[in-house]
């Protein structure tokens, strides 16, 4: 090798090791492991991004799933979670308040309730009655043997026993015997046959939702009907508002004795109970109630970083008591998440 040649080949390797040097990344990021109800995907990728901006050293990382098995990540998967957030607030007490193990204290012992929402019909232009649905004809629509409708899995997701509860609330509302097994119950084999007792309609689900015919389609959770929809593999979908707007969706708002969404029909939302089949939901709250959608969020009691845990939450109820368009409503005004809702209330 010539002496120019030694020359330029010691100096790329001085600037070789001058560049290495710089490319220090700094002090690593806290991992902050986020677990919502898939409603709230959307609304939270706003969320991370402007608390990531405000806090650069969390790395916040949000992982969708059903209401209920974001909570089994927890109780069951035993994966270290730091924020749970779900569609139905009353999973939380039933599901989380509940020993981690023998002389261990509850997943949690605290919920904090911070926004509202309402089930509605979403469709696209494409969907097969698109051009004369209406609020006053949706459930003759949706009867029809040849639309195809979806909702989501009532053992996943929250959403899925709502869409139950909205079919069994519109026979008794439109005064339509046989509504729920036109729409849902009569594509199960055996059909799906709510049972009426003392003023309470109560819907019994097998171990395994597996419909029987291509009227209805089932997803894990009520967000994964969307490309269904999108794609024409279904006509309607029991949807959240907010993730039909989110979505840019077409849909049919429900009257509010049965949209599950007015706290002033509560004692009409009450009188329709959906009792799951999975074993695993025997002894902690295999019968779910009707009742007004409420969000809630809450810290584990094993999540690995409940500081910044608890500075994500704050953010969170900060950024819903605002209210956007495309996401859940916020309610009321959110007491502090060391007091709300305690198990020993």
């Amino acid at each position: 090798m010539t002496r120019p040649a030694v020359i330029l080949a010691l100096l790329a390797l001085a600037l070789l090791a001058a560049s290495g040097g710089c490319t220090d990344p700094g002090p690593e990021r806290t991992a902050l492991t986020v677990v919502p109800a898939g409603s709230l995907l959307a609304p939270l990728e706003e969320v991370e991004a402007a608390f990531e901006s405000r806090h650069p050293e969390i790395d916040v990382r949000v992982e969708g799933h059903g209401s209920i098995q974001a909570i089994r990540q927890v109780t069951d998967l035993h994966r270290a979670i730091d924020v749970v957030a779900v569609a139905d607030a009353s999973l939380i007490p039933d599901m989380m308040y509940i020993p981690m193990s023998e002389g261990e204290g509850n997943y949690t012992d605290w919920y904090v309730p911070f926004a509202a929402n309402e089930i509605v019909i979403a469709y696209t232009d494409r969907s097969a009655g698109a051009d004369e649905i209406t609020a006053e004809n949706w459930y003759r629509i949706l009867a029809r043997p040849d639309v195809r409708v979806g909702f989501s899995n009532p053992m996943l997701d929250a959403c899925g026993y709502r869409a139950l509860m909205v079919t069994a609330l519109a026979g008794e509302h439109y005064s339509e015997p046989g509504l729920f097994e036109a729409v849902i119950g009569g594509s199960f084999d055996p059909p799906l046959v709510p049972a009426r007792a003392e003023g309470v309609t109560t819907i019994t689900l097998p171990e395994r939702m597996r419909p029987a015919d291509e009227k209805v389609a089932i997803r894990d959770g009520s967000i994964y009907l969307l490309s269904l929809l999108d794609a024409g593999g279904i006509d309607y979908a029991f949807e959240y508002q907010s993730v039909a707007e989110e979505h840019g969706l077409r849909w049919i708002d429900l009257p509010p004795e049965i949209n599950l969404g007015s706290a002033a029909h509560a004692d009409d939302y009450r009188k329709v109970h959906v009792t799951l089949g999975f074993e695993r939901f025997r002894s902690i709250g295999s019968e779910r109630i009707g009742q007004p959608i409420v969000y809630a969020v809450t810290i584990p009691t094993n999540a690995p970083h409940p500081d910044e845990a608890r500075m994500f939450v704050d953010f969170v109820l900060d950024m819903f008591r605002e209210g956007r368009a495309g996401w859940p409503v916020p309610v009321g005004e959110e007491p502090d998440a060391a007091i709300a809702y305690r198990a020993t209330d």
